[in-house]
């Protein structure tokens, strides 16, 4: 373990094996933190409050959180969590394995996030929301919750399987963003979206089948489902199951 001198870390704060904690760190009481993590400087983790309801932060095996991070008692994450910079997490977030926030992004808390998301710089993510898994949220995107504000009326984004957000795009309160969907870039979001399907627009209107859509690499193959030609990052075990169709896409076209 290898805590700088400058950090502060509790006493009552349990610690793994491997563990680096970098200068200015600050470490609370209601913290547990798996091995073969690193905490780089000036983050503060475990922040108490009363919304957390006493339950401690894990933070999984080998995860690795960058600079000027903030994350509050009461959250858990799996193994292998990867942030940029400044992030800031709020109570009572559940998340999987292999979880990516990216620099200034925020999640809001009351939240659960399945297995390999990512959310790229600047993605808010509202309380209350439901993220499955393989789940790309590009910069700028944000998923919303209050459907007459301000209210005290909470109603959380549903974002399934393997759908991708891109950029700027605004997600409304309630809304199920359907399994495989493609959001584009710049669209508001204000219904259900079918699984498979584009959508695209303020508000976002259905286009065609995911499957319609071409990759621009010259080879003209379908650009959806993404898992058949993008495996970067991902684990031999998940692409070997994506190669033997245990996935239930079709790019919204019968096979």
């Amino acid at each position: 373990m290898t805590i700088h001198s400058l950090a502060v870390v509790s006493e009552k704060a349990v610690i793994g094996k491997n563990v680096t904690i970098g200068p200015f760190t600050i470490v609370h009481d209601n913290v547990h933190i798996s091995d073969n993590v690193t905490i780089e400087g000036y983050c503060e983790i475990g922040v108490s409050n009363h919304l957390s309801g006493g339950a401690p932060l894990v933070i999984g095996e080998f995860s690795h959180i960058r600079s000027n991070s903030i994350f509050y008692e009461g959250s858990s994450f799996g193994e292998h969590l990867v942030t940029g910079h400044r992030v800031t997490v709020r109570e009572k977030t559940v998340a999987g394995k292999n979880l990516q926030i990216g620099t200034l992004s925020d999640i809001q808390g009351h939240c659960t996030i399945g297995n390999y998301v990512r959310f790229h710089s600047n993605v808010h993510i509202g309380q209350k929301s439901v993220i499955g898994n393989y789940v790309w949220i590009f910069p700028y995107v944000v998923l919303t919750n209050d459907p007459h504000p301000p209210s005290n009326l909470m109603k959380g984004v549903v974002v399934e399987d393997y759908a991708v957000i891109a950029t700027m795009s605004v997600v409304l309160p309630g809304v199920t963003i359907g399994k495989g969907s493609l959001i584009g870039a710049h669209s508001a979001v204000n219904r259900d979206t079918e699984s498979e399907m584009v959508y695209v627009g303020s508000p976002a209107k259905k286009i065609c089948p995911t499957g319609k859509v071409r990759l621009q690499d010259g080879s003209d193959l379908p650009a959806y489902p993404w898992i058949k030609h993008f495996t970067r990052g991902y684990p031999e075990g998940v692409v070997s199951e994506w190669a033997r169709g245990d996935h239930g896409l079709t790019g919204g076209v019968e096979e």
